[in-house]
């Protein structure tokens, strides 16, 4: 009697899907021993919906008085951490930040008003004090200047209030590593949203205004960019991971494929025991 052979499916499907990511794989380039990279545990932002921020901090303003963030927070408030030295993602940050008050339909000391604190403790009211003359040049509708502060204050202070919003940032020698986002905080000093990058949208940001205003914490949706962009240091800006995504979509393949073919296996046996 001759015995047909019959070949395991899985590991016909195992071989299929290994011979399909090899070319994948051939062409992924080999790391270069480039600059450092950071994690987003190091230099991303952990969110923090709907915790209240350290209202009581004390920070110095333009002028060098001090000034709490209760006696500022008394409206919507757009808050970003920045260090004024910086010479990277600050500054297209900043003036994303202008571009967008540009824009929008809310009114500015009404609807909303923007604080940007310096987390470098080396950061004087002088230099703040310029920083803020200079983006308020870059705004060309009426305006008014205290709509956006520019604060400083001592490292345990403003740390204090990174922590208290997940916001994480490393020093590399005289410079730091961070993120680029506007943090939203209602009135009562509640975050309520966090609205990642360099560019603004408009309906955005009111929107975020309004939610603001409740005191409603809504969701980002970032668990997608967080997952396909790291933050390049060197370059200061998020990159693609490129490596990392097509990785992720060779082995949906691999599995959409080794998926494909067990049914069909099994589909086939079925057949042959009737």
């Amino acid at each position: 009697m001759r015995i047909r052979q019959t070949r395991s499916p899985l590991y016909a499907l195992l071989a299929a899907a290994a011979l399909l990511c090899l070319p994948a794989l051939a062409q992924v380039p080999a790391p270069a021993p480039a600059a450092p990279t950071y994690t987003p545990q190091e230099v991303g932002i952990d969110e923090k919906l709907g915790a209240t921020i350290p209202l009581d901090l004390v920070l110095k303003g333009e002028d060098g008085q001090p000034v709490t963030l209760r006696q500022l927070i008394d409206k919507p408030t757009l808050l970003t951490l920045n260090y004024f030295r910086c010479a990277g993602i600050c500054t297209p940050q900043l003036s994303g930040v202008a571009e967008v008050l540009n824009r929008t339909e809310a009114i500015p000391g009404k609807d909303f008003q923007v604080l940007t604190v310096s987390f470098d403790g080396r950061d004087e009211p002088e230099i703040a004090a310029q920083k803020r003359t200079n983006y308020l040049g870059e705004i060309t509708r009426p305006f008014p200047p205290a709509a956006w502060r520019f604060l400083t204050g001592p490292d345990t202070t403003t740390r204090a209030l990174a922590d208290a919003v997940g916001f994480k940032f490393k020093q590399v020698d005289n410079d730091f590593v961070h993120a680029a986002a506007i943090i939203f905080i209602s009135p009562q000093g509640k975050v309520t949203r966090y609205m990642y990058g360099t560019t603004y949208v408009p309906a955005d940001l009111q929107m975020a205004a309004q939610e603001a205003a409740r005191g409603e914490a809504q969701p980002t949706i970032n668990k997608f960019l967080k997952f396909c962009f790291s933050y390049d240091p060197a370059g200061r800006k998020y990159v693609l991971n490129s490596t990392t995504m097509g990785a992720t979509v060779i082995i949906l393949a691999a599995l959409a494929f080794v998926a494909t073919l067990v049914r069909r296996g099994r589909k086939t046996k079925s057949e042959e025991g009737r």
